[in-house]
This record gives C-alpha cells, sequence and structure tokens, in this order.
C-alpha cells in the first residue's frame, strides 16, 4: 500500500533537505531527470547524479551507486522504473538516507513498506518539482 503523503510531511521534506541524490540522472538536456535536477539546484540543493552509465554531468561527477556519495543523503530522488525501486530501497536503508522519493509513475507498495519499516519518509508516484512549485517553497 502506498500512502498518499499530507502537504505539511512534504514541506517539511522539502525544506529540511540539503542533499538530493538522483538515481536515473541523465547527461540528456532533454530529460525530465536532467530538468528536474537543473530546477533543485538552482533552488539550493546540492545534488548528486547517480547514474553508473554516465561519468559526469555538466562537469560534476556521476556516481555509480548511493553508497559512492560523499555526503549523508538526505533524499533518494528516484528515476528508475518501478521494478527498480527494491533496489533503490535497499542502497538507501544501506546509506541511511532519510526520504526516498520516486518520481511520478513510479511506485512499488513492497519496496514503499520496506522504506517505512526501516525509517524513511516514503513519497511515491510524485515529482519533486511540482511539489515544490504547488506548495511555494
Amino acid at each position: 500500500m502506498i500512502v498518499t503523503p499530507t502537504d505539511d510531511s512534504i514541506r517539511k521534506v522539502l525544506t529540511e533537505a540539503k542533499v538530493i541524490a538522483v538515481v536515473g540522472h541523465s547527461n540528456r538536456v532533454d530529460r525530465p531527470s536532467y530538468q528536474i535536477a537543473q530546477f533543485l539546484r538552482q533552488r539550493g540543493y546540492r545534488l548528486y547524479p547517480v547514474n553508473p552509465a554516465v561519468q559526469e554531468i555538466d562537469g560534476q561527477p556521476s556516481y555509480p551507486d548511493l553508497q559512492s556519495v560523499p555526503e549523508p543523503i538526505d533524499i533518494v530522488n528516484v528515476f528508475r522504473r518501478s521494478e527498480y525501486l527494491a533496489e533503490v530501497v535497499a542502497e538507501s536503508i544501506a546509506v541511511q538516507a532519510k526520504t526516498i522519493w520516486a518520481q511520478l509513475g513510479i511506485a512499488d507498495p513492497i519496496a514503499a513498506e520496506t522504506a517505512r519499516k526501516a525509517g524513511l519518509t516514503v513519497i511515491m508516484n510524485v515529482c519533486i518539482k511540482v511539489e515544490y512549485l504547488r506548495l511555494h517553497l
């Protein structure tokens, strides 16, 4: 079961977070992961691309996995298909991330429950940029 987060819980996640790891960050400017990552960077978040197929994005290193990110992660923002969420959740738990945020169209109720039981805030099937703008942050 995927629980719909409240506006207050989304606001709290977005205002307290400083570091976001973008899993599935593309180096192609026409891809939503690239555009949304740029938007978040412009809002002051420190972003870390996580994509083993890409060496760097706009001069910033791309990391092969969450364990390689050099500082604690507040939000793991996922741009990978739903069938990969369980793996991303396991990595997120291993690095003690605070929140797993799966973009619009991405959800897995079993992975969500695993993350929740491990103490992570879980937001799935929701666009981080849309919520940021909707909540006027």
